[in-house]
């Protein structure tokens, strides 16, 4: 017997986000989020997200055992502003039988009619850069800590119960050349001096906080195109420039900027925390930011979070510039691979950089699902 519950308490929040904690226990590629970075994101006073959106969590029984969770979202600024007539749905874990994943799926479908919605797509989140996308290649590949990692038997289920891809994402894994190519260090230079263009260099991450609008407004011009992409709102970016930006080190962010000082493409690298993740197991504390630590000043892999090239210098070499200052970088820490962020298939000017490397690889591939409601 299947039962839907839907949650309205502190108690069934913690429920909703440990599950996954028992459903990839014995995954050696599931890297479990921060426990209390995730309570966060369902509360109003702690998400600036809540301005624009709505959610509804449920958990799924069966015979009285969890076997499921999902989030239904309302982002209105994407139904009243873009008018995308659609109806969200994320944070969706489920036992391996498809009954549980229709009766959860039908909660989306239930608001999304009562909502005089058109579709339903996800996994995705309150916006872009929350999680989004369901794995359906790479699943025997280490995740990382902005992607969603599922079984095979997630894509089988939304394929029977009638669901479309929607947008779909490729991410590549690149092994690091010990030594940047000579003609792409010319062809750096080249491209800085014609487009009269200047690499910013910091010495802290407070520096990177004062140039944090100017590199948020540079991605809603450079992702406005992009299928399922919102802007990102003000009281999203001011959370983003507390939280996280401040930690980055300066040493993986690249801005660069016009003569005038007009920020035109940037990029941000770290260390990969997947490991660091896995033994801290949702928590910092007592020992979990022993492994945060360690990680950011030993692992040898890098993760791209994220890049933007203004849409009037893509496909003009821009790229080449990030690849080289980017790999200084790598050498200088021993790094010897990067894997990419989730990048949309049509999202060829971010790809580019990557197909630069002789030695690369697209491992993995994720999509939404899309069901007419």
């Amino acid at each position: 017997m299947i039962t839907i519950k839907e949650v309205k308490n502190k108690k069934d929040l913690k429920t909703f986000v440990k599950f996954p904690f028992r459903l990839y226990k014995k995954s050696p590629y599931w890297v479990p989020p921060l426990i209390n970075e995730e309570m966060g994101s369902f509360d109003p006073d702690k998400n600036p997200a809540f301005k624009d959106s709505e959610a509804w969590l449920y958990l799924a029984y069966k015979n009285g055992e969890i076997a499921g969770r999902i989030a239904v979202i309302l982002n209105h600024l994407e139904i009243d502003e873009l008018q995308k007539k659609k109806v969200r749905f994320g944070w969706f874990d489920v036992i391996d039988d498809v009954e549980v994943t229709r009766a959860l799926l039908q909660k989306a479908e239930e608001k999304g009619r009562e909502q005089q919605l058109e579709y339903m797509e996800g996994p995705v989140g309150f916006s872009n850069m929350d999680k989004a996308g369901m794995l359906v290649k790479g699943f025997d590949e280490l995740s990382n800590m902005t992607t969603i990692y599922n079984y095979p038997y997630y894509p089988e289920h939304f394929k029977q119960l009638g669901f479309r891809e929607g947008a779909a994402w490729v991410e590549y894994r690149i092994h690091i050349p010990d030594k940047v190519p000579e003609k792409i260090e010319k062809f750096a230079d080249i491209i800085l001096e014609r487009f009269e263009l200047k690499l910013l260099k910091f010495k802290s991450s407070s520096e990177l906080v004062a140039y944090a609008d100017d590199m948020f407004d540079l991605m809603n011009r450079s992702f406005k195109d992009l299928q399922s992409f919102i802007p990102i709102q003000k009281p999203q970016i001011e959370l983003y420039k507390k939280k996280y930006l401040k930690f980055i080190h300066p040493d993986f962010v690249k801005f660069i900027v016009d003569k005038n000082g007009k920020m035109i493409a940037f990029s941000i690298t770290m260390p990969s925390f997947s490991e660091a993740l896995q033994k801290a197991n949702g928590r910092l504390f007592p020992f979990g930011f022993i492994h945060i630590l360690r990680a950011q000043k030993t692992s040898k892999r890098a993760s791209l979070y994220l890049i933007g090239v203004d849409p009037a210098y893509q496909n003009k070499g821009v790229t080449a510039v990030i690849f080289n200052e980017t790999n200084k970088v790598f050498q200088k820490r021993g790094m010897k691979i990067v894997e990419s962020n989730p990048e949309l298939e049509e999202n060829i000017a971010a790809q580019l950089l990557w197909k630069r490397y002789k030695n690369n690889e697209q491992h993995k591939r994720r999509v939404t699902w899309i069901k007419d409601i």
